[in-house]
This record gives structure tokens, C-alpha cells and sequence, in this order.
């Protein structure tokens, strides 16, 4: 195993590590910000921007605080990647600057919260396509040419690692692992499921984690499980397998327990039950034994991220 590697799993045998939550859904229901194409990275661009995203962290490491525990950044780069930012007009150099330049805001931060251990900097990569929906898949060595670019801006910058989130297909999963593996990176690979806790592509969780650690020798320090609700998956992790629950180290759920297809069609915010919510990490960590990072995706926000927080730290 890569040494850095057993430096970030070394780091998640000392307690719980919160995370934040669903970033681009806070931001644009509950602050009335515009992000285009759910892109936070082009809040980098301006003063304001960047003061409304210290504003989001800030919140979220005063918490880890409060709790005790330790805390994981993603830098809101889960859009900076070649083909969502052209759409926008960036250039591949802009891009690379932009994931360079969200790393050097979240050092800024940690500085701030060194009392806070472990404090760890993870470059955040988001699908190529639309995070729903399985559209232009890619083999896995495309995936990994495509993602390597992001991952060398995040390699140059010195992340601690690299998090993808919201994968919908093997392959792009496999891709961004080889990807992480030629840099040099720890990577965590966060699979999305639908209500029957399968992944969009119909294969299931415990198939697609054995096949990416098949092809790269069990590269990834850990997955995860992000933007479903738990009530999607625990089904699955109550079935078990062998071998693989054991592998999921990660959550961060989605407030609503909607559709991906439903929450498409949603024209208002579904934020659930925040109370309801952190019961059900408390339920996820009995069934997941390993389960040490948690946080919130999509429809979250710092009131559920404490909610969870009381509940698996008490």
C-alpha cells in the first residue's frame, strides 16, 4: 500500500471526521447565489465569491470543533474539470489554476483550525457527465486521461488526497483510481445509487467496488456512498457481502429521500428531517463498522451535518 496512503487511514482510526455538507444546494436555495451548472469553482473568480465560500467552511469547522472531532475540506472544485469549464468559458489553463487556487483557500483555512486533528485538504473531482444520469461513458483508460488533468493541478498544489464523488459507472471509477495512482495520490472513490441502491448504471455497490479494487490492486484508501438518502442503501449494507461494506469508510447522504429523477424535477429545496437525518448515520455506523467520515450532500446543510455530528459523537 502507498505510504500516503496509510497515512490518511492512519488518520481515520482516530475518531470521526465530519465533512461539510451539499455545498452547491445550500449556496443556491439557501443563499440565492447563481451557479451555473452547479459550478462552485467559478465563485474562486471574484471577492465576494470567495468570501461566500470562507463563510461555508467556516461553519462547518467551527462545528468540528464543538464536537471534537476532525475534519475533512473538499474544495469546491467537483465541476473544475475540462469539458464544465469550457462550457463556461475557461480554458483547460484556467481550470488547472482554478483547482490550484481552491487548494491554496482551504490551506489558508486549516491554518486557521490546527487545533483540529486530523485536518485533511482533499481535492474534490465530480463525474464528467451528469452525476443522475450514465451518459458518454468513457473506458477507463479515457477516464483516467480525462481526470488526470484535474489530478496533476491537485498533485501540484499538495493535496493530502483526492475525493470523487457522485460516480455513476465502473469505469470512470477505475479511470480516476489509475489516475490517482500514477500522481502519486491517496484517492477515495464515492459511488451515487438510486432507491434500490444500485448504482444508475444497474450494476450494484458491492460489484462495482470488487472490480475497481480488481483492476488496481485495491488502490483507493477507501469508498464512499454519497447522494442518496440513507434509507436508499441500507438495505444493501444490511445485506452485506463479503468483503466490501468493509471497504466503505464514507457517507454523505442526501437530505430528501426523492429520486435522483424526482429531485431533477424539483423546482424547490427538499431539506427533510435533520433530526431524522443524524439517526440514521447513528443507524449506518452500526451497519458499517468502519465508518469514520460523514457529512451531507445535496438538500444539507450545517444543520444536518450537527444533527449527524450529535448523533455519532455522543
Amino acid at each position: 500500500m502507498h505510504t500516503k496512503t496509510e497515512h490518511i487511514l492512519a488518520q481515520l482510526e482516530t475518531g470521526l471526521i465530519l465533512t461539510d455538507g451539499g455545498l452547491e444546494t445550500d449556496l443556491i436555495f439557501n443563499h440565492g447565489i447563481d451557479l451555473p451548472h452547479f459550478a462552485s469553482f467559478d465563485l474562486l473568480s471574484t471577492g465576494w465569491g470567495r468570501q461566500a465560500l470562507v463563510d461555508y467552511y467556516l461553519r462547518y469547522l467551527e462545528l468540528a470543533r464543538q464536537y471534537g472531532s476532525g475534519f475533512l475540506l473538499e474544495t469546491p472544485t467537483w465541476r473544475a474539470s475540462r469539458d464544465w469549464g469550457e462550457r463556461m468559458g475557461y480554458s483547460p489553463q484556467d481550470i488547472r489554476g482554478a483547482n490550484i487556487d481552491a487548494v491554496t483557500l482551504l490551506r489558508e483555512l486549516a491554518a486557521q483550525y490546527s487545533d483540529l486533528s486530523p485536518l485533511l485538504v482533499s481535492g474534490n473531482i465530480g463525474p464528467r457527465g451528469d452525476g443522475y444520469r450514465v451518459e458518454g461513458q468513457m473506458s477507463a483508460e479515457q477516464a483516467r486521461d480525462y481526470h488526470g488533468e484535474q489530478v496533476a493541478a491537485f498533485a501540484e498544489a499538495g493535496v493530502d488526497m483526492v475525493s470523487a464523488f457522485t460516480l455513476n459507472y465502473i469505469a470512470e471509477a477505475e479511470g480516476i483510481a489509475l489516475a490517482a495512482q500514477a500522481a502519486g495520490l491517496p484517492v477515495v472513490l464515492s459511488f451515487t445509487v438510486e432507491t434500490d441502491g444500485r448504482l444508475p448504471s444497474g450494476d450494484a455497490l458491492g460489484d462495482a467496488i470488487d472490480r475497481v479494487d480488481a483492476l488496481t490492486g485495491g488502490y483507493p484508501a477507501y469508498y464512499m456512498i454519497n447522494c442518496a438518502h440513507p434509507s436508499h442503501f441500507s438495505s444493501v449494507l444490511e445485506a452485506g457481502g463479503a468483503g466490501w461494506p468493509g471497504r466503505i469508510r464514507g457517507v454523505r447522504g442526501n437530505a430528501s429521500r426523492c429520486s435522483h429523477a424526482e429531485l431533477d424535477a424539483a423546482e424547490t429545496l427538499d431539506d427533510g428531517n435533520p433530526q431524522e437525518f443524524g439517526e440514521e448515520y447513528r443507524h449506518l455506523r452500526q451497519l458499517l463498522p468502519g465508518l469514520q467520515v460523514v457529512g451531507g450532500c445535496c438538500g444539507t446543510d450545517h444543520r444536518h451535518v450537527e444533527r449527524i455530528a450529535a448523533a455519532c459523537c455522543g
